[in-house]
């Protein structure tokens, strides 16, 4: 029983950027409205500057928009068949996973193409934002349109967090962290669990996170190499 656990370093050789370090869609504090991401992108901020807020969101969508899941994606579906369970839970809002054909799927940042209306509650699935108007307003109600993703200040979606919970307390044999700081304490600490416990804990990342000092085996490596090669390396093992 695998947990795995994504984050945007995953999606990188996607050719979207990750959101901090260099290179990155915000590497610096402040965006161009002179705010830092973290506010640009709160639930405070959709709320009283919407079209603000919606700048961003849609920078993120554009940076999703024409792009596919990679190597890491698929060597992870491949591998749904050769586990009891194999569990992703990502932070990506990308929908890459769901694309890739992964069963199991955890959003727990939910994802830009579901947007839902903040007065009547309609909910529809976007393939892309081409065409919309930013801010979007509903067709029913002219309310504000948001996507389901969990901005800065905002709960975690009750239902993944149930879903994840359902995991954990089943049990996993083994947790893999990809392509994430685990800077978020409910992405690390399944990691963490794990370790305490003596559980195989790998973590798969070029640079050090908040989990690279506890974890049984450290790959310094990309998402899209590691995990094809790892797939080959278990294929061969049961050969």
């Amino acid at each position: 029983r695998l947990l795995v656990i994504t984050g945007a370093g995953l999606s990188a050789d996607s050719g979207l950027p990750t959101y901090r370090g260099i290179g990155g869609l915000y590497e610096t504090d402040d965006t161009e409205d002179r705010v830092p991401i973290e506010v640009a992108l709160s639930g405070a901020m959709l709320e009283a500057r919407p079209e603000l807020c919606w700048k961003h969101i849609a920078q993120i969508e554009r940076g999703c928009r024409g792009a596919v899941p990679n190597a890491a994606h698929h060597a992870l579906v491949r591998l749904q068949q050769r586990f009891e369970s194999l569990t992703v839970l990502t932070q990506n809002i990308d929908g890459f996973h769901a694309d890739a054909g992964t069963h199991d799927l955890i959003e727990i940042h939910g994802t830009v193409r579901d947007l839902v209306c903040t007065g009547c509650g309609a909910q529809q699935r976007v393939r892309s934002y081409e065409g919309m108007t930013i801010p979007p307003a509903c067709v029913s109600c002219s309310a504000l349109v948001r996507p389901r993703v969990v901005l800065f200040g905002e709960m975690l979606p009750e239902a993944a967090l149930a879903r994840l919970q359902e995991v954990l307390e089943a049990g996993v044999d083994a947790v893999v962290s990809v392509g994430t700081t685990s800077g978020f304490p409910y992405i690390a600490a399944p990691v963490l669990d794990a370790a305490r416990r003596g559980l195989p804990t790998i973590e798969i990342n070029p640079g050090e996170t908040g989990v690279s000092r506890v974890v049984r085996w450290r790959l310094r490596e990309r998402a899209a190499v590691a995990l094809p090669a790892l797939e080959q390396r278990l294929l061969q093992s049961s050969s």
